[in-house]
């Protein structure tokens, strides 16, 4: 069963969450570029970056079969972690109030002014400018999608329900999309940032004790009580910073 699990529906939900934080910031520069400089172009870029991420999923997902598995874990433990801790650190960053939120609004915004006032230049019958920022913004965002969809899920064979999620994210963030022709202001980006780093990290954890060659106790089940750690530390971290930074000494 591909969600027979905690591991297999873990991995869903981190690809799932992950995906949906990255497609997002996508879609907002992808809207920007279709109402500014044309749809047609922005769906070419758009389509191009997708099929150059889907690509490299299937070229580096099997590849990484061939590598041994205690290796591949504790690498890949290692990258995971590294990579939950940078979001779980602008996650608290903006919780505490020392940096701005995500706001996509004002991202748009900035992209409709941007792609306003650059020129026109054609190729082919396509807005070349339109299809490479519309390109740009699927792959760079992507990229991070294709990371975590691999790492998530080549290591413990879960491949699949992480395929399933990161295609679930884009399914509902295309249909959003197409449906209110807007920037999805609503979705609570930064809170799914703080549970995607948490995710991750979790992962991360939990791949290392495996490439190491400890068993954690409860097997997959570890994986959510690494979570909750992570969680723990992380809105405890949140709360110190904010007292932190009420005092009067710290605003002198």
């Amino acid at each position: 069963m591909i969600f027979g699990d905690a591991h297999s529906g873990s991995a869903f939900l981190a690809a799932f969450l992950a995906s949906l934080v990255e497609f997002v910031e996508a879609l907002t520069i992808v809207l920007a570029v279709g109402t500014v400089r044309g749809w047609r172009s922005a769906f070419l870029g758009a389509g191009l970056g997708a099929a150059l991420l889907v690509a490299l999923i299937l070229l580096l997902g099997p590849t990484l079969g061939l590598i041994p598995i205690t290796w591949l874990q504790l690498t890949v433990g290692v990258l995971l972690l590294l990579f939950g801790i940078r979001w779980l650190r602008k996650a608290i960053l903006r919780g505490a109030g020392i940096i701005a939120l995500h706001d996509e609004e004002k991202i748009y915004e900035k992209e409709t002014a941007e792609l306003r006032s650059a020129g026109l230049s054609r190729l082919g019958g396509f807005d070349a400018i339109a299809t490479a920022t519309a390109f740009k913004a699927v792959t760079l965002e992507g990229l991070e999608v294709v990371f975590i969809v691999i790492a998530v899920g080549a290591t413990g064979g879960m491949l699949v329900p992480a395929s399933i999620g990161a295609g679930a994210a884009l399914a509902a963030v295309l249909l959003l999309g197409l449906l209110i022709h807007k920037p999805l202001t609503k979705v609570p980006e930064n809170g799914l940032k703080l549970v995607v780093g948490v995710m991750i990290s979790a992962f991360g954890v939990f791949w290392i004790g495996e490439g190491l060659g400890d068993p954690w106790p409860g097997a997959d089940w570890a994986i959510p009580g690494l979570g909750l750690g992570f969680l723990a530390a992380a809105l405890l971290a949140i709360a110190l910073v904010r007292m932190s930074l009420a005092r009067p000494e710290s605003r002198s």
